[in-house]
């Protein structure tokens, strides 16, 4: 990753009303070798599970093609030739959209049937040079693929949406004719300027609720927004337990005196530990905002002091049952979740001492040791949420 900016990824997705499974299809993923970023946008036929399938099928290849380095030709050939034939329309299909981009900004961009992409440039649209592929095969002769490369820089944006965004609204209201591509591109540049510094996942939020809104909160089709946001990276020190050795308790208020960033301390004995080196007292709260875990405390300059296993564990498990991003209440580790999710660079330190108690043979099974549960953290936003995470045990 470059020093200049951060490749931020968030995504929404809302399904058609009365169905559990949404028909559009949202994949991503970081090639670390090769300093790369792939996220696929596809949109099966109809809605539901025979949607989903459709959808699913062609994600997973254009993603696979796209680390191989296929051009577009190949992949869209491929693709088409390779879906299931629908029973009913006796056609098999499925939209497609692709961002493959580099650490360095190099971006292309592959669209099929999706609605447009809008990319922004700080406040205002930019105009790639769109390219028309016309696909020649037999089975798929006249089919047209779009296609752009760019150098994208900080504060550039992608968004992606599929057509339950644009046709939100179709036939009632305000949109008779559906919310539209202008009037959407309008909303997503009106939310950049009213709040410039706002997050890949809240505008994706913001874009879905408002065609839910569109469609009287009962969505005509299944909606998906997906935003890429090339930003100055936010960072979040994470620190949790006691060193192994005492004399290492300098060495890690002096890693939280200096970090450049948000603070968040996992565990009473570490907040003692960081409070007693740099002479901030630990004031202890008394509301309890999640009946499962204790309260959160104060320290000066530290954005957040939680108890440790207990609330790691449950944020662990929080962001394991969710397929996106999780609604998040006021609690402990609700207040951790959001704030990783709001950061780009995560540095967790982990002290390596044993906690007697958490060796009591009376607790839960499921209670994990710090070292692990903080390694399936760090897990899951690598790879569920594209984040850049470090461990240092101490």
């Amino acid at each position: 990753m470059r020093d200049e900016f951060y490749i931020e990824v968030g995504s929404l997705q809302k399904s058609h009303a009365g169905e559990r499974i949404c028909g559009d299809v949202f994949v991503s993923q970081k090639v670390k070798e090769e300093g790369r970023t792939v996220v696929v946008l596809s949109d099966g036929m109809g809605h539901g599970v025979k949607a989903n399938v459709l959808a699913s099928l062609t994600a997973t290849m254009a993603l696979n093609f796209t680390k191989e380095h296929k051009d577009a030709h190949k992949i869209a050939e491929i693709i088409m030739n390779t879906l299931p034939v629908c029973s009913e329309r006796k056609i098999s299909y499925s939209t497609f959209t692709v961002v493959d981009m580099e650490d360095s900004g190099q971006t292309t961009i592959i669209n099929y049937d999706n609605p447009a992409c809008v990319i922004l440039r700080g406040n205002e649209t930019f105009q790639a040079d769109w390219q028309h592929i016309t696909l020649e095969s037999e089975d798929n002769r006249g089919k047209e693929i779009m296609a752009c490369s760019f150098l994208a820089g900080k504060e550039d944006r992608i968004i992606l949406m599929s057509d339950g965004i644009t046709q939100s609204g179709l036939g009632q209201g305000t949109y008779l004719l559906g919310w539209g591509e202008d009037h959407v591109r309008e909303f997503i540049l009106s939310q950049v300027r009213d709040h410039p510094d706002l997050s890949a996942a809240r505008l994706a939020a913001s874009l879905v609720s408002r065609a839910h809104a569109n469609d009287a909160y009962q969505a005509k089709d299944d909606m998906s927004a997906v935003v890429v946001y090339f930003r100055e990276p936010r960072r979040l020190l994470l620190c949790s337990g006691p060193p192994y050795e005492k004399d290492k308790d300098p060495d890690l208020a002096g890693v939280v005196r200096s970090y450049a960033g948000k603070k968040v301390i996992c565990g009473g004995t570490t907040a003692d530990i960081v409070g007693r080196e740099l002479g901030i007292p630990v004031v202890d709260r008394l509301e309890f905002d999640d009946p499962d875990l204790p309260p959160v405390s104060d320290m000066e300059g530290i954005d957040l002091v939680t108890e440790g296993i207990l609330t790691l564990s449950k944020v662990a498990q929080m962001l394991e049952s969710h397929s996106s991003y999780p609604e998040l209440g006021k609690g402990p580790a609700d207040r951790i979740i959001r704030l990783l999710l709001e950061s780009d660079e995560i540095n967790f330190w982990v002290g390596t001492a044993v906690n007697v108690a958490h060796q009591d043979p009376s607790l839960p099974v499921e209670l994990e040791i710090r070292r692990t549960v903080v390694k399936r953290i760090a897990r899951i936003l690598e790879e569920k949420f594209l984040k850049e995470v470090s461990l240092q045990f101490i």
